[in-house]
């Protein structure tokens, strides 16, 4: 399993929102350029960014930092906040990103995406599910940064991918975001259950190696963490083995 550090940018800031919530902001003194330069010497080679004020205003505030992070070629960017027309994909994508992540839209307009795997190939998109168990522990797909919540579960919303080419999943508990809980492993091992073709990524609560073991056992293919990683939570020489080019 490959560890995915993670950064979230808002206002030009890399920040961390627990749970979500945009009034639970913890804002970081490293810039993105400074983390990402971190995150490689570790011995990632890729690095998950999350554009939060495209993702819930479609801003393009923080546009110019992607595109400096994307003009190094050391680590790869999946970058996702925003993207839900063809425009806003393509010119993330000129912009060098290896890898988008489509979130609304991928449930407000399924055919939509689906040409988007089909034009620019399934390894150039990831579809991002974040989602919210309900009383009886079904997850409930949340769109628009968080901020609406559907009805639809997350097998409805893998179901409408079914003839798809879809490979890349990241799926993220938000009640587990940014709290260092623990991940809900059990969701993940019920997702690669179901669909075992599907690359999982798995996100939210990650907080020791002993997690990151049990997403691997889980059979997840990446996690992404973000807040154990900014604040060191984790001894480097634990990295290492989630880390491929440490």
């Amino acid at each position: 399993m490959r560890l995915i550090p993670a950064i979230d940018l808002k206002s030009g800031h890399c920040v961390r929102l627990l749970q979500g919530d945009f009034a639970k902001e913890t804002r970081y003194a490293p810039d993105a350029a400074e983390l990402l330069e971190k995150y490689r010497g570790l011995g990632a080679d890729w690095l998950h960014v999350v554009d939060l004020d495209g993702a819930k205003d479609g801003g393009l505030d923080n546009r110019a930092i992607i595109a400096q992070l994307a003009g190094q070629r050391s680590v790869k960017l999946q970058v996702g906040g925003g993207l839900r027309d063809t425009a806003a994909v393509t010119r993330m994508l000129d912009l060098g990103v290896a890898r988008v992540v489509i979130g609304s839209a991928a449930i407000t307009h399924v055919e939509q995406v689906i040409t988007w795997l089909d034009h620019f190939g399934p390894e150039r998109i990831t579809l991002a599910f974040d989602v919210r168990l309900d009383e009886t522990d079904i997850p409930r797909v949340a769109t628009h940064g968080w901020q609406r919540q559907s009805t639809l579960t997350l097998w409805n919303a893998m179901e409408n991918f079914g003839r798809s080419q879809l490979k890349h999943v990241l799926c993220t508990d938000v009640g587990r975001d940014g709290a260092l809980t623990g991940p809900n492993v059990g969701l993940y091992r019920e997702a690669v259950r179901l669909y075992p073709r599907i690359q999982w990524q798995a996100s939210g609560g990650i907080r020791d190696s002993r997690d990151l073991r049990a997403l691997t056992d889980a059979g997840a293919a990446a996690a992404i963490s973000g807040k154990a990683l900014l604040e060191e939570l984790i001894p480097i020489e634990e990295l290492h083995p989630f880390l491929p080019n440490a």
